[in-house]
């Protein structure tokens, strides 16, 4: 195989202690709310105890925004149907977050508030979708240096206009730790034994939570319904990618998530692990699109507390979806239970929360 083939299965260590920060790159065609100035975060100990959960939990601030969640419970976005309104749109397709109309040259993607996880969704979670989208609007103006994307504009805090590109069949997974809990996680398919995944080979004696030697890539494609994990060269010899599409997309998933690790540490965050996707444009170029480093499709863990939960046997601090997949692991059998319990009150308004 060429040498990306090699080099994505064995790729650097990319995990930076002292990150330099980077200017987001403008364009007249996608511009962001100005936010105001913050000094870089230094990881002293005080800082680091103001980036806490605890900290966090103890403050106003949390009973500010839950008051607005608890307000907003019966108010979520669950559905759209912009068809009746906006005549210039053909059709529609309901992903599991996602509602996205076609538009001609340009898709229209409304990020609802429901929630999904083992291919399900769960629940609907007040102010989730403004989250998605902003974050990832944030993201994407800020990757430029990385990769084009698909972004045209963002006319609404929960909607995004993208060019219309054909869509690569593989989700590009980013891995930096061992941890999770669904059955194509690290964790679970190391416990069961795998020391090799999609390509990657795996030292023994990992426990769960541990950092990876270097990142890796475990890229997956869809089967009825659920991820399959899938080797690079599965994906180019089953003829869901071409060789060079596959290189350049992968190399660009990897330099993502290098850049998103280091500017998640400064603000005091881990960014585990996330998924991105590829399309290809009119004129043949690679785009980045979906969504970029969010609560939704990312793992975060808080930076300061990692070290010390760790050598305790805990559960990292988490701003992510991760305990509601256990609340429901706990509860049912979420891949083979027709019908799930619903999502307690006080659980939808912890994630939103988070």
């Amino acid at each position: 195989m060429a040498q990306c083939m090699r080099t994505t299965l064995n790729p650097p260590k990319t995990l930076l202690r002292n990150p330099t920060k980077s200017s987001p790159v403008s364009s007249p065609l996608f511009h962001l709310p100005k936010s105001k100035k913050h000094s870089r975060i230094s990881m002293s100990q005080q800082n680091q105890q103001e980036l806490s959960l605890d900290s966090l939990i103890s403050s106003t601030r949390k009973e500010e925004v839950l008051g607005a969640i608890k307000g907003s419970l019966s108010n979520c976005l669950w559905e759209t149907n912009l068809l009746k309104t906006v005549p210039a749109l053909k059709s529609k397709v309901r992903g599991k977050v996602r509602d996205i109309y076609d538009g001609g040259d340009y898709l229209v993607l409304v990020t609802t508030d429901r929630q999904s996880a083992f291919d399900k969704i769960l629940a609907s979670i007040p102010f989730k979708g403004q989250v998605l989208n902003e974050t990832s609007l944030w993201w994407f103006d800020r990757t430029r240096h990385i990769t084009q994307n698909a972004i045209v504009s963002s006319p609404d805090k929960n909607v995004t206009i993208a060019k219309k590109c054909s869509v690569f069949p593989v989700e590009f997974v980013v891995r930096g730790y061992v941890t999770g809990s669904t059955d194509t996680s690290l964790w679970t398919v190391y416990k069961n034994g795998v020391r090799n995944y999609c390509g990657n080979a795996l030292p023994d004696g990992l426990v769960k939570s541990q950092k990876l030697p270097s990142n890796i890539l475990t890229p997956t494609t869809k089967a009825d319904d659920h991820d399959v994990p899938i080797t690079p060269e599965e994906i180019v010899k089953s003829g869901l990618m071409t060789e060079a599409d596959y290189c350049e997309a992968s190399s660009k998933a990897l330099s993502l998530f290098e850049y998103g690790q280091r500017v998640a540490l400064e603000h005091g965050l881990i960014l585990v692990d996330t998924k991105y996707e590829f399309g290809k444009g009119s004129d043949g170029s690679v785009l980045l699109i979906d969504e970029v480093h969010t609560p939704d499709s990312s793992r975060y863990w808080i930076a300061h507390s990692y070290e010390e939960r760790i050598q305790k046997g805990l559960e990292p601090e988490n701003v992510d979806k991760e305990f509601l997949r256990l609340w429901f692991k706990d509860h049912c059998n979420p891949y083979e239970d027709k019908v799930l319990p619903d999502a307690p009150e006080d659980l939808v308004c912890e994630l939103a929360w988070r």
